[in-house]
């Protein structure tokens, strides 16, 4: 891949996602796929004033040797490391760059149970930090190829050219060309998708409903004082302007728990623990998963929506356009930050609390008794098809047609 378009990249992650301030400390999470790629990151937040960048490497095979070998004690444990690097993290607000590359398939023949009781066991010390850094730090998802990765899509070509191709792929869904600003083109998405935002804002809508031929009949109650988000966010207290995923093309809430009726058929596979689930749907009622089938790692799903007690409720509804540019490539990613960004999407566990009006005015504790759905798990499946019809409903009855076939209709 050219490296003046890789170039163009990495300071769109790191200009536009995190927005790296001076004084700043920033942490990379990768894999050992792209290092060239990683290193021209790292020049990039130390050009935007970052006083420390740390890269933190990750190798799915060694991952997956740890979860064989070791016990579930030591999986489980929470050591005064890992404590002494939350409580930085706390305290300096430490910028956070995910680049993801992992292969799909890199943990099947794991011990699924074993993995996520040790998850079970880490969250109660986790979560105090996650709280405390809730909406205060700038932190962005982006994605470079893994060679496995690159040819489970694109199976019938050489690794290098296949890892060619995801680069190409990964690239135009980042607005990223050889003769364009991607800052700029980002720029303008955002007011794009901040006008969306607006027009669904003011109708107030009570519940939105959900139809496909495929199955999916659903309604998802939404929160009295809820509000839909899109594009970039900023951080409470420094009100740093950041994007937290690139791509996005979604327009996003987080519903009121425990207002969720009907069947949900899923439109792609989902990535879970290194595996995939496939074909598979979930059935809703009360707000909870009652339900659920998937023709392969069926027994996965269900170690999904019972991880606590938050995990069968809906902490996400997303809103894209069915001819959205990543569903337009004609590609599955077999990537949640992909596939969730191709066509509508929800996800199960935690909500955002920035998904209430004056949520800055709250506590987490707070949120939480507003209807935000707490969890250890916020795990996005996409549910979006060509012929999906949604119908913004307001309580006074009033009905308004947000989607049709498949798309935008307002």
């Amino acid at each position: 891949m050219d490296k003046k378009r890789l170039q163009k990249y990495a300071e769109l992650v790191v200009k536009c996602g995190l927005n790296v301030q001076k004084e700043q400390e920033v942490i990379i999470r990768c894999g050992l796929d792209q290092p060239d790629f990683v290193t021209m990151c790292v020049e990039e937040c130390y050009k935007c004033g970052a006083t420390r960048v740390k890269v933190e490497w990750s190798y799915m095979p060694v991952s997956k040797l740890g979860y064989k070998y070791r016990s579930l004690e030591t999986l489980s444990e929470f050591t005064a490391v890992e404590r002494a690097e939350w409580e930085r993290k706390v305290e300096k607000l430490t910028c956070l760059l995910w680049l993801e590359s992992d292969d799909p398939d890199g943990l099947n023949g794991t011990d699924s149970e074993k993995i996520s009781k040790a998850n079970q066991a880490r969250y109660p010390f986790i979560k105090p930090y996650r709280d405390a850094l809730e909406n205060r730090y700038q932190w962005c998802i982006a994605a470079v190829p893994g060679k496995e990765w690159a040819q489970k899509i694109f199976p019938n070509l050489s690794a290098e050219a296949a890892i060619e191709a995801l680069w190409e792929n990964i690239l135009v869904c980042s607005r990223v060309y050889a003769d364009n600003d991607p800052v700029k083109a980002w720029d303008n998405h955002n007011e794009n998708l901040a006008k969306r935002c607006e027009f669904l804002n003011n109708y107030k809508f009570d519940r939105l409903e959900y139809k496909s031929a495929n199955g999916t009949d659903f309604t998802v109650g939404l929160n009295p004082i809820g509000i839909f988000m899109g594009g970039g966010e900023t951080t409470l207290g420094s009100n740093i302007y950041f994007n937290p995923n690139i791509p996005s093309e979604e327009v996003f809430t987080s519903p009121m728990r425990g207002r969720a009726e009907g069947k949900v058929v899923a439109t792609k596979p989902l990535s879970y623990q290194g595996k995939l689930i496939e074909n598979f749907w979930v059935r809703f009622k009360d707000g909870k998963v009652v339900e659920t089938y998937a023709e392969k790692n069926g027994d996965l799903l269900n170690k999904m929506v019972s991880m606590d007690e938050g995990a069968a409720y809906l902490g996400e509804c997303a809103l894209i356009a069915y001819d959205s540019p990543i569903n337009n490539t004609g590609v599955l990613f077999y990537n949640t930050l992909f596939d969730e960004n191709a066509s509508c999407h929800l996800a199960l566990g935690r909500g955002f609390n920035n998904c209430l009006e004056n949520y800055e005015n709250y506590s987490v504790e707070e949120c939480e008794k507003l209807g935000i759905n707490s969890s250890m798990i916020h795990v996005d499946f996409m549910i979006g098809s060509k012929d999906m019809s949604i119908t913004g409903v307001t309580k006074d009855g009033k009905r308004v047609v947000i989607f049709k076939n498949g798309n935008w209709s307002i």
